[in-house]
């Protein structure tokens, strides 16, 4: 082995928040270390410094969206005179080179700035010796030491395989994979009712492909369902095929290579079968903690969701231990909350602040065809926490009649919910959105010219009705 290395903070994990806390600290003056190695997927893939977000989400998902955009927008364009060929055809091998393209510049963009910050990157696999040292093992299997007076745990998650099914394994794939593929999924399964089903399921449907979402239950669990059925509803119209109350129990690969999959009718109880060139699953993810024998340094998890047990101020059952991002439980799975937990960890570790992050009322937008962007509480929530007498149009009837959560569907909604996130944060009244003027046309106008009935109770005057 070679010596041990000492630094003021090492991170595990060179995902968005791993990242943001590094750089960050290197500033203020920290030696740091950075630790990340990615497991390939059971397809075999695997990719560079980033995490998550850059390799196999936000990122590549949201340029797959656009192309899917861009295709609407081009079969509408002769409707505005433009002279563009019928049908236009979608080349998957052009858009995922562009895209994986991209991905590889964001990774060496990531070197670098590490290496403008003098923060040390370590390319291997970590696992705890006690609570203050760790050992990392190369893809060739040389191992060092790194020792650190700090250490944040930022390892972030991957996605759940179904292992209890025949064939899931062998012949599914995951978001881990959908991005990488160098040809075309063709027709596509997408098993799950998560966002990231519904959005692959959404920009696979409009790159031309023969799509069909497989759902056990209810579409966005934690969502508002007032808004779930709408975006599901509207995929539907869109040619996305939904498959619900419906599980697989068996895939099974057939001699011209195609799949077929067998699965249960809940409602009904009858057996079905169909064939597919893919098998997305996207049921969920696990952290990513398996690995780093957390117990050598006595740190605490939950025994259910393997995440990491951390306080308000990230830090986990060992003082000097912390976790941020995907892999603390209780955490929102997002990359800016992510990033901003990791900043703010690193500012009170240097000294420069004592601010802790505050995760109410984080806005977010799935970036299904017809996107769906909120900040704050869903309806159930809201009822749940103040009671159905007390709310309408997720507000409190009673004065000032506080927002309580804000949903838009349409097109731009990430746009459009960042702006009114700031409003909902600092305590908007139902009537100062209300007073607000709208910019016209836009979808966010709509937000500030709702219309309520007088049996609301909240105040119609504001509205002037």
């Amino acid at each position: 082995m070679e010596g041990k290395q000492d630094y003021d903070l090492l991170v595990i994990g060179g995902g968005s928040g791993g990242l943001a806390c590094a750089k960050e600290a290197a500033q203020l003056g920290k030696k740091v270390a950075v630790v990340d190695y990615v497991e390939p997927s059971p397809r075999g893939t695997s990719w560079g410094l980033g995490g998550t977000c850059v390799n196999v989400g936000c990122i590549p998902k949201k340029l797959m969206h656009q192309a899917a955009l861009l295709g609407g927008m081009i079969r509408d364009a002769p409707h505005y005179g433009w002279d563009v060929a019928q049908p236009v055809q979608h080349d998957w091998k052009k858009m995922a080179e562009a895209v994986q393209n991209h991905v590889k510049s964001l990774n060496w963009g990531h070197r670098v700035q590490l290496q403008d910050r003098k923060v040390k990157y370590f390319n291997i696999k970590a696992s705890f010796v006690n609570e203050h040292t760790i050992s990392g093992v190369t893809k060739g299997g040389k191992e060092t030491l790194l020792s650190a007076e700090h250490i944040v745990i930022a390892t972030g998650g991957r996605p759940k395989y179904p292992t209890h099914i025949e064939g899931a394994l062998e012949y599914g794939i995951t978001s881990d994979d959908i991005f990488w593929l160098k040809d075309s999924p063709g027709k596509t399964l997408v098993v799950g009712a998560s966002y990231v089903a519904l959005e692959c399921a959404g920009f696979l449907t409009g790159l031309g492909l023969d799509t069909t979402v497989m759902m056990r239950s209810i579409p966005l669990r934690g969502f508002d369902q007032q808004m779930s059925s709408l975006v599901t509803e509207y995929m539907a119209s869109q040619g996305t095929h939904f498959l619900k109350h419906c599980i697989p129990s068996r895939v099974q690969k057939l001699p011209d290579g195609q799949l077929q999959v067998t699965w249960e009718d809940l409602t009904s109880g009858i057996e079905n079968v169909g064939t597919f060139d893919t098998v997305l699953w996207a049921i969920g993810r696990i952290p990513e903690t398996r690995s780093l024998n957390l117990e050598n340094a006595g740190i605490n998890t939950n025994p259910n969701s393997q995440k990491i047990l951390v306080d308000a101020q990230e830090a986990t059952s060992v003082p000097h231990i912390y976790a941020i991002g995907d892999v603390a439980e209780g955490r929102p799975e997002l990359t800016p909350t992510a990033i901003m937990a990791g900043k703010l960890l690193a500012q009170r570790l240097c000294g420069q602040s004592s601010d802790v992050m505050d995760y109410s009322n984080v806005p977010t937008t799935i970036f299904t065809p017809l996107e769906y962007g909120c900040v704050g509480l869903s309806e159930e929530e809201a009822i749940a926490h103040y009671g159905e007498e007390h709310v309408e149009m997720v507000c409190l009837r009673k004065p000032p009649q506080l927002v309580l959560g804000l949903h838009l569907l349409g097109p731009n909604a990430g746009e459009v919910t960042q702006g009114f996130a700031l409003g909902i944060k600092f305590g908007a009244s139902y009537k100062q959105v209300m007073q607000t003027v709208g910019i016209h046309p836009t979808c966010a106008e709509e937000v500030v010219k709702l219309r309520i009935s007088k049996r609301s109770g909240l105040d119609p005057t504001v509205t002037g009705c």
